[in-house]
């Protein structure tokens, strides 16, 4: 019996046989602002798929981690569901079409897998003929066993508009036992358990117009998914995914913290499920640099690790375990992915972190549970409302099922049908909300422009001048022109390096200034503003290029530095620091990294001085042209998209830093001159920001601090160099003086207090104590009021203070709270005043706008304290 790791291998190793490249999977976070997640094998190859990129090779085999969490409440319900998931994929981009994927997939399925053929069904699109001839004739398929199905299941679709094509899917007959009978067909009511789909071919073949009718596309793709999970448990004979051993070891560990064998309790074997899936979620999305947050990849995060310790309660764990199934999640899959190992130690912190929080979570939300149901029996009511228990689980984290047994146990009902309405309302919210996988294809002038020149020719690495031909001009406003020449030695945006900016030169004397490069799929296009007889410009004209050299000098300081701070960061922090995104201007570098924390100031000075320990080491710059594998074995660090061009450009600083980069770079470190840090802030939760300065910038901030110090330090008429002695002295004395004014206020309120006795009255044998004043704080009238209360014993105190704005507290001592409450008394007071306001039944304090009125508002007090009382 193969395992599921061994059916990987084979699928990669069979493909390549067919000469396919293998790469590596891609993070779970794409290179790709219209998605969250990598949901599908695709994703990836999104830009080669839409030609705005060209493919670094025709035929890509993959396998490839994905997250979805649309179905996530069927997640161990189910045989097949999963938040996390493997696709094996092979891909095919203008080179092979139908005949040979439906070949090689049925030949991997029969002659290697060696699945039964006379379990196999097929399924095609409804009119799709070739489809259908080709797995008679290629495989030998019974035409009996072939299903034709509609758009819905058997068409795929970038969007409305865009390249598009029908679907082939392979399916396997589990046997009458998961449903049907002897005659039953694929496609048949009661059978979606029994056919399970393995593999999907989509044929990319048209372009659908804007009215809607198709074109074909001039280059046809191939893109296929096969889901391991599933392929694995057909193979091991398994009836759930769940019990293959790609996630059985899984649930065997987590049975064995809770102290329950697997396949004895329907409901405890759901509990493991679960954990056991979303243990690998959480594992490969922290891997990646996810960090739980409330918003984003990191709400869907902590949505499913919450979801998880869900469920360990109740199995009847109330320890930490998550952090420890980390351990098992690793060992089993770190051979495919060998990072998983490296960044333990982080995957884990990061899961504790989160797994304490929420435990102190589900403690409250047991509070906010009991305090439901008092409020409810106050009203005479024996249920909770769908709205609260949802309110419960979606705003306090707490989950449904620990509701219904706290209620269950105090005599309370809950309604599982209005609960899963309004969950059913929030899903609908995202469904409505989801981005589709692929959006509408690439400009069609690019892809045009593209098949009649190529691409434009780089010079900018070896020289900041070039002499080239205008192949295009475009007007954009009336001193804009966009141009696009054969070669450029402009760097265009890229890889968050700012454009190079400079001058154009005809030979007839037009000229202009270059304030923008863009570039697609490889096309320059050079933003050019008007200086003297531009409009001279004409395509086939030869022109002079010239980008401004003190510019790129300090572009490329920053960007030389950004490396040597990736690598710092990551030898300070830990090897899980990744990048999240990076801006090279010539002023300044950005760089996003992920981490959990912020960082210390022990922390910050640590980096750069290793920085700028790098620069006077005078350091070369080496930069190669090499294969990825080559690269990879170098140990350079592949990010975002460059991590599958055939050939790359590797960029090192000796043996300290090494990355994949297209960026402009200094020769040496020392030309950098100066690293320094200005902020480091949070943007996201888990992701940190580091703002920084290089070179003659850098030296004007250092200055800028010195003139604040020497300025600060005359100020305070003291020494630069004795300038934190003589601030600390200063703190000493002004928190000395903090107190003592507060000792004084205090005294001052009891002195207030014993002179306001004379002003108490009597309601109804209750002492009452009303009272305005002019300028008094907040926190003053709270202490005359609790003074007052001390003193007086059973009493009701409503003070007020014109502040400009209204300013009320009342307090009520506990025996008169049945009578006269302090929060709804104070917000009356403050509606009178133009404001709201509220709080406790013994003390409240409140505001409004009007400050004239609190006299008048304070007389009204006492007719509704005669009233209450």
């Amino acid at each position: 019996m193969l395992t599921g790791n061994e059916i990987r291998e084979k699928f990669i190793e069979f493909f390549e046989s067919k000469n396919h490249r293998h790469f590596e999977s891609s993070s779970l976070i794409p290179d790709d602002p219209t998605l969250l997640l990598t949901v599908a094998g695709m994703v990836p190859f999104k830009p080669y798929f839409l030609g705005q990129k060209p493919a670094p090779t025709p035929r890509v085999t993959t396998f490839q981690k994905c997250i979805r969490t649309n179905d996530l409440d069927n997640v161990g319900k189910t045989a097949r569901h999963h938040t996390f998931f493997e696709m094996l994929g092979n891909f095919s981009f203008g080179d092979y079409f139908k005949k040979e994927s439906i070949r090689w997939s049925y030949e991997f399925i029969t002659e290697v897998l060696k699945i039964d053929k006379n379990r196999l069904w097929v399924s095609v699109f409804e009119t799709d003929d070739e489809a259908e001839s080709l797995w008679i004739s290629e495989c030998n398929f019974p035409k009996e066993r072939i299903v034709r199905l509609g758009e819905d299941d058997n068409w795929w679709a970038a969007g409305p508009t865009g390249s598009c094509g029908p679907c082939s899917e392979i399916y396997v007959d589990l046997g009458i036992k998961f449903g049907g009978n002897e005659n039953s067909r694929l496609g048949d009511p009661d059978t979606d358990d029994r056919f399970i789909e393995i593999w999907n071919l989509v044929f990319t073949e048209w372009n659908r117009m804007e009215d809607g009718h198709l074109e074909p596309l001039p280059k046809k793709n191939i893109d296929t998914g096969a889901g391991l999970e599933r392929i694995t448990s057909v193979i091991q004979g398994k009836a759930n995914n769940f019990e293959t051993d790609l996630l059985f070891p899984i649930v065997e560990a987590m049975a064995k913290v809770a102290g329950i064998k697997y396949g004895e309790n329907p409901k405890y074997d759901y509990s493991l499920k679960v954990i056991a899936d979303h243990g690998r979620a959480v594992t490969f999305l922290i891997n990646d640099g996810v960090i739980p947050s409330n918003e984003g990849r990191g709400y869907v995060l902590r949505r499913i690790l919450r979801r998880a310790i869900r469920h360990g309660r109740l199995l009847g764990v109330k320890e930490l375990f998550l952090y420890n199934i980390v351990d098992v999640v690793v060992e089993l899959m770190k051979g495919a992915y060998p990072d998983l190992a490296t960044n333990l130690k982080h995957i884990k912190k990061v899961v504790k972190i989160e797994e304490e929080k929420f435990s102190n979570t589900l403690d409250l939300g047991i509070q906010h549970v009991m305090n439901a149901i008092e409020e409810a029996k106050i009203k005479g009511e024996d249920f909770l409302s769908g709205e609260i228990t949802f309110k419960l689980y979606d705003t306090y984290g707490f989950p449904y099922e620990l509701t219904e047994e706290i209620c269950n146990e105090n005599q309370i009902k809950v309604y599982k049908n209005e609960f899963d309405q309004k969950m059913e309302e929030q899903r609908e919210l995202a469904r409505n909300s989801r981005e589709v996988v692929m959006e509408k294809g690439q400009d069609a002038f690019i892809e045009a422009f593209f098949d009649e020149h190529g691409k434009t020719i780089f010079t900018g690495y070896r020289s900041t001048k070039e002499t080239a031909k205008i192949l295009f001009v475009k007007k954009l406003e009336e001193d804009k022109f966009m141009v696009i020449t054969d070669k450029t030695p402009f760097y265009a945006e890229s890889g968050g390096q700012e454009a190079d900016f400079g001058t154009i030169v005809s030979s007839t004397g037009s000229s202009g200034v270059i304030i923008d490069v863009k570039k697609q799929k490889d096309i320059f296009m050079h933003t050019v503003k008007v200086v003297n007889g531009i409009y001279n410009l004409v395509e086939g004209a030869e022109v002079k290029l010239a980008v401004d050299e003190n510019r790129r000098a300090a572009i490329s300081k920053n960007h030389s530095a950004t490396h040597l701070l990736h690598k710092a960061l990551r030898e300070v922090l830990g090897t899980h620091v990744q990048q999240a995104g990076s801006l090279v201007s010539a002023d300044k570098l950005r760089f996003d990294f992920n981490h959990y924390e912020a960082l210390t100031d022990e922390e910050l000075e640590k980096v750069e001085r290793l920085v700028n320990a790098k620069i006077s080491e005078s350091i070369f710059s080496t930069i190669r042209e090499m294969p990825i594998d080559e690269a990879k074995k170098l140990g350079a660090m592949a990010l975002f998209g460059d991590k599958y061009q055939d050939i790359v450009r590797v960029v090192s600083f000796g043996e300290f830093s090494t990355e994949l980069c297209g960026g402009i770079h200094v020769l040496n470190t020392s030309e950098i001159g100066l690293f320094k840090i200005i902020s480091e802030t949070g943007i996201a939760a888990g992701i940190r920001r580091i703002e920084a300065q290089t070179g003659y910038h850098a030296y004007e901030t250092v200055k800028s601090m010195e003139k604040l110090i020497d300025k600060v330090s005359r100020t305070l008429k003291t020494e630069s160099t004795k300038l934190e002695e003589k601030v600390e002295k200063i703190m000493e004395e002004l928190k000395s003086s903090l107190k003592e004014i507060e000792e004084l206020k205090s005294k001052i309120a009891t002195y207030e207090v014993n002179s306001l006795f004379e002003q108490v009255t009597e309601i109804n044998g209750v002492k009452v104590l009303v009272k305005g004043f002019e300028n008094k704080e907040s926190d003053s009238l709270r202490e005359i009021v609790d003074k007052a209360k001390d003193k007086l014993g059973s009493c009701v105190v409503v003070l007020g203070a014109n502040n400009g704005k209204a300013i009320f507290a009342v307090g009520v001592t506990k025996d008169l709270t049945s009578k006269v409450k302090a929060g709804e008394l104070v917000k009356q007071l403050a509606i009178l005043t133009g404001g709201n306001g509220g709080g406790r039944p013994d003390f409240a304090q409140a505001g409004g706008k009007e400050g004239n009125k609190v006299n008048e508002v304070l007389e009204v007090t006492k007719n509704i304290l005669k009233e209450k009382l």
